[in-house]
């Protein structure tokens, strides 16, 4: 959070909903769903409620009193369960943060007990045996806990242990880090090599402690096993300590090898054999049991077991309602989905700890999500689509001052904080961060993405921006606008960047933003791959490896990729470019399928302060100021990146606009009460 405070009224609150409000009821822990659902008499659950609310015949309150209220089924929401504009239906807490849906079941400290089977504890390192304890989940009916494919790149909506709200680390090795591939035996397909071999994936390993994994019958490894950018985690067909050698037992899509400069990296994950840390559990799926080394007493302390593969809350065809100050977790899949309907609202809520997704919007007009933590997720933060691409109708759609960041603890690829499509979403005063690999998914049209805080990304990956799209250059008119953009990539990227455009991507503004330190390798902090009519403009890019890059195409790959099937299908069929409103609203369009000629992105009005490098590729630049000296921040030392008034950009750049740097990031408002 880098601006003042500011205090802004949520959408629900300024329009005065909520004293529209004549019914009222209430829902606690300690309830009956037999009751009235008064406050002396409450329900026990949302879903009694919802079904009261729908025929109370006027606006709803239901006031969701504090504790944890467990759901093995999701509850489900539908048309019949809207409000109206004058007359939404809230579901409150009544103290923010304190009232808890949870889909996962409580176990009691007294089932766990000391491991006593030989054959187990034989698997068990020699000196922490003691310290490791067994819960019998098939005796307390839990049976149903999922299987692992035989390879996967998804986390799979599979039970998690939590402890004390923390997720537990599943038993790997190495405890922390990668251990890395001695050598290839045999890579397996490999297509980008021209490989076709149908081998399956062998590799020698250095050191010892593979050597234990011999005998283990269930055994997947989690790795980066071609491409930085491309994790999968696959079953091990058999281990051989006298070679040294691992072979896997499917093919991994690129076979394996270095697609990508720095060591190929693997872990083993789920494994009994490794659990020798505090904190680390391994779930045995052949005899339902759960082992588990706890960090501190299990005395008073809250073990869940996430179970529910279906969301807590599901709505489809829902118009005004909204959800206020609860708490999502605990859920083996995805926490939340919003399908089609209008106008929900998810404001001051938290939703964290789901294996999978925190919350799906698909479809629908006018949604927002404002003022939310969504942290601490297995695959992603938010997903959030709508509007018309055909006919270019937005969607309305708000997501705005939410903090989201470690929705990747499952997936250490391609799970984004945020994914955005369809057209005209807008996303503002959000704070992004901690990212193994990449935060921002977009595609789509003239989408906003502004004010936005987006730091430590990109951390554990390589060829990867921490905004990404492209493959579609039907996807334009988004503007990303007054962002500030910092510490992104990592010491392996040979190319990271803040922003990239991959593939042929055109048509997008980058416009006002702030990049400190925020590109790598080849890269620049913004990266454009084979695409044109980019425009960069009034940015200012302080010790970046390079401000600006680009790998352009030639003709040759131009012609061969607007004659692929893929891009004739998105181009013309699920839109079509040559007509109106494409045509019209980006006039770039004429012409397009000209593969001969000169395509170039354009930048002017940009600052580079201590940059190393400042262009390469197909970009035009006017006006630009390249300097190591301070050009006029208030305060370099502390990243306080605002310019004086004296500055010198405004006299070396005339008409160069203010960043209106303080005003970036999350603010306070009637649900984000701290900036903590």
């Amino acid at each position: 959070m880098i601006g003042p405070i500011r205090i802004y009224m949520l959408l629900f609150l300024s329009v005065g909903a909520v004293g529209v409000s004549s019914t009222e009821f209430h829902v606690s822990p300690s309830g009956s769903d037999t009751n009235a659902g008064t406050e002396a008499a409450p329900f026990a659950s949302l879903g009694a409620a919802r079904d009261a609310a729908r025929t109370a015949g006027d606006a709803v309150t239901v006031w969701v009193h504090d504790g944890v209220y467990p759901l093995s089924a999701s509850v489900l929401f539908s048309a019949e369960d809207s409000g109206t504009e004058a007359a939404p239906i809230l579901y409150r807490a009544i103290n923010p943060g304190k009232a808890r849906l949870s889909g996962g079941r409580t176990l009691e400290a007294a089932s766990f007990v000391p491991v006593t089977d030989t054959t187990q504890l034989n698997r068990i390192q020699e000196g922490v045996r003691s310290t490791v304890l067994r819960a019998d989940l098939g005796e307390m009916g839990i049976t149903d806990l999922g299987t692992y494919p035989d390879n996967f790149r998804t986390a799979q909506a599979l039970p998690e242990l939590y402890f004390n709200g923390e997720r537990m680390t599943l038993a790997r090795w190495p405890n922390a880090g990668w251990a890395e591939i001695e050598s290839v035996v045999e890579s397996g397909p490999a297509p980008w090599r021209k490989h076709e071999s149908e081998a399956l994936g062998v590799f020698a390993y250095s050191g010892d402690e593979p050597a234990r994994w011999a005998g283990v019958s269930a055994l997947w490894l989690e790795g980066y096993w071609c491409f930085d950018w491309a994790s999968e985690t696959i079953r091990v067909q058999s281990v051989d300590p006298a070679t040294r050698y691992i072979t896997l037992a499917k093919k991994h899509g690129y076979g394996i090898g270095s697609g990508n400069p720095a060591p190929r990296r693997y872990r083993a994950v789920n494994l009994l054999e490794e659990l020798d840390e505090t904190g680390e559990y391994f779930i045995d799926r052949a005899e339902t049991a759960l082992y588990f080394w706890p960090p501190v007493s299990l005395d008073g302390a809250d073990i869940v077991l996430s179970l529910l593969s279906k969301p807590l809350l599901a709505l489809k065809d829902v118009s005004h309602l909204q959800f206020s100050g609860l708490v999502l977790e605990g859920v083996a899949g995805t926490a939340m989905t919003v399908e089609g309907g209008s106008n929900v609202h998810i404001v001051g809520c938290t939703i964290r700890n789901a294996g999978q997704l925190g919350l799906n919007i698909k479809g629908g007009t006018k949604h927002t999500v404002e003022s939310c933590d969504i942290h601490h997720n297995g695959t992603g933060g938010l997903t959030i689509t709508g509007g018309d691409r055909k006919t270019l109708t937005p969607s309305g759609h708000r997501v705005v001052n939410n903090h989201i960041y470690r929705v990747s603890e499952r997936m250490r690829t391609a799970a984004y904080n945020i994914v955005v499509g369809g057209v005209g979403v807008y996303m503002a005063h959000n704070e992004i961060n901690d990212a193994p690999h990449q935060a921002i998914m977009l595609s789509g049209n003239d989408h906003v993405f502004e004010l936005n805080d987006i730091h430590h990304i990109s951390t554990d990956s390589d060829d990867c921006g921490a905004f990404y799209m492209g493959r579609n250059p039907s996807d334009r008119g988004t503007m990303i606008r007054h962002n500030y953009w910092h510490e992104i990539g990592s010491k392996m990227a040979h190319g990271s960047c803040a922003i990239y455009f991959d593939d042929g991507d055109g048509g997008q503004t980058v416009h006002g933003n702030v990049f400190y330190k925020a590109s790598g390798g080849s890269f620049g902090a913004v990266f454009n791959h084979g695409g044109h009519n980019n425009v960069v403009t009034n940015n200012i890019f302080i010790e970046c490896g390079r401000a600006l890059g680009a790998a352009p195409w030639n003709d040759v790959r131009w012609k061969k990729w607007l004659n692929e099937p893929l891009w004739q299908k998105r181009l013309l069929e699920e839109v079509d470019i040559t007509k109106p409103p494409f045509t019209e609203r980006y006039p770039d369009l004429q012409g397009f399928f000209a593969y001969e000629g000169l395509r170039m992105n354009h930048a002017s009005r940009n600052v580079a302060v201590g940059c190393k490098n400042f262009v390469n590729g197909n970009w035009d630049i006017d006006q630009s100021f390249i300097t190591r000296e301070d050009p006029g921040f208030v305060d370099r030392t502390n990243q306080n990146f605002a310019l004086r008034e004296d500055a010198a950009v405004f006299e070396r750049i005339p008409g160069f606009e203010p960043i209106p740097f303080g005003k970036i990031g999350l603010y306070q408002d009637a649900y984000r009460t701290t900036l903590d």
